[in-house]
């Protein structure tokens, strides 16, 4: 079954085409993305009518790509795939309702997918996936989230963000500092250049039981040393180093306590933050040290893409699921409501 995926939560367009007859990494047969980050860089934020208007623009020239990267005709393809929710209503609207109309037009199934089952689903393409159960991190600019994972469909949450995600702090923290929008994986960079334990900062919430997250009272802390500081270039990479350290820290430390708590030795990280490197390495030590494993789809499906759209969707269609004609979306939208799906992948 070959599903075109469409991905426009937010500020990101993007397809895929996804073919279950060839599992694994290889059923991808082409997926393209188009980032706005230089529209919204002006406003240091996403502006949703900008988005929205930016989707309508991008997503059929982006479909035209992606069919032909992956040498199908329009009418090759078997299924459509979108995201549904959660995100912004305007720029969700422009997907569904592409998605929808060819559907409808060349009589297809078409289903709407959940933008955080596709991050949690997105390491299951690859070659050496894990099959559930597992515990799952979702760690992104919107979302952090410990699921855990008894098979498609069925999640439990253990524990999430109490205030900022941590992508979201990632963000914040750099433009405190002075660094341009989107900070975070600017910020992530030049920790990398900083020397560690020079800034110390809390890990919280991490001193007391639960396997929730707060990200807030530590860019506060950042914020203080910042302003306390010389404030010159090497003190900057230090600060970073340093802010870097807690979240994976603490990151770190609520994984391994949901894996005590599942009775899971697979912890499987999505989101935008699961490229960090040092959170990979992280978890793969701490992993290792219990004797299993961590998964990370690779980084260019961390980010929002229409590969995990594509592929969250098959799995929903070749199940038998999909909607009716209506062009409907779901802003905020519970991912334990979603649906069970009885087949394997």
């Amino acid at each position: 079954m070959k599903v075109l995926g469409i991905e426009s939560s937010c500020d990101e367009t993007g397809v895929a085409v996804y073919d279950t007859a060839t599992p694994g990494a290889g059923g991808l047969r082409a997926h393209a993305v188009y980032s706005q980050i230089a529209l919204h860089a002006e406003y240091g934020g996403v502006v949703p009518e900008l988005a929205s208007r930016d989707h309508v623009r991008k997503l059929l020239p982006l479909v035209r790509q992606t069919l032909a990267e992956a040498g199908l005709r329009i009418d090759e393809i078997d299924g459509v795939a979108y995201t549904a929710g959660p995100g912004l209503v305007g720029a969700l609207l422009v997907g569904a309702g592409v998605a929808r109309a060819l559907a409808w037009a060349l009589d297809l199934p078409a289903v709407g997918v959940h933008h955080m089952e596709g991050h949690l689903l997105a390491p299951l393409m690859e070659d050496d996936a894990p099959e559930p159960p597992f515990v799952a991190l979702l760690v992104s600019g919107g979302h952090t989230q410990l699921v855990a994972v008894d098979g498609i469909g069925r999640y439990r949450l253990l524990g999430e963000t109490l205030d900022d995600a941590a992508g979201e702090a990632f963000d914040k923290t750099a433009k405190l500092m002075g660094l341009p929008y989107p900070g975070g994986p600017q910020l992530a960079a030049m920790a990398g250049q900083g020397v560690p334990g020079r800034f110390k900062f809390a890990r919280p919430m991490t001193d007391r039981p639960g396997l929730d997250f707060s990200f807030s009272g530590l860019k506060t802390q950042v914020l203080l040393a910042w302003r306390g500081s010389d404030q010159s270039e090497q003190t900057r990479a230090d600060i970073a180093r340093g802010f870097e350290d807690a979240v994976v820290d603490t990151l770190a430390i609520k994984c391994e306590r949901a894996l005590e708590a599942a009775g899971s030795d697979v912890i499987v990280v999505s989101g935008g933050v699961g490229a960090n490197k040092r959170l990979r390495a992280k978890l793969q030590d701490m992993a290792a040290r219990r004797g299993g494993r961590a998964c990370f789809p690779r980084p260019s499906l961390c980010t929002d893409n229409g590969a995990m759209i594509a592929f969250a969707g098959a799995l929903r269609l070749q199940a038998g699921q999909h909607d009716d004609a209506a062009v409907h979306v779901v802003p905020r939208w519970d991912m334990a409501s979603l649906p069970p799906v009885a087949v394997g992948r």
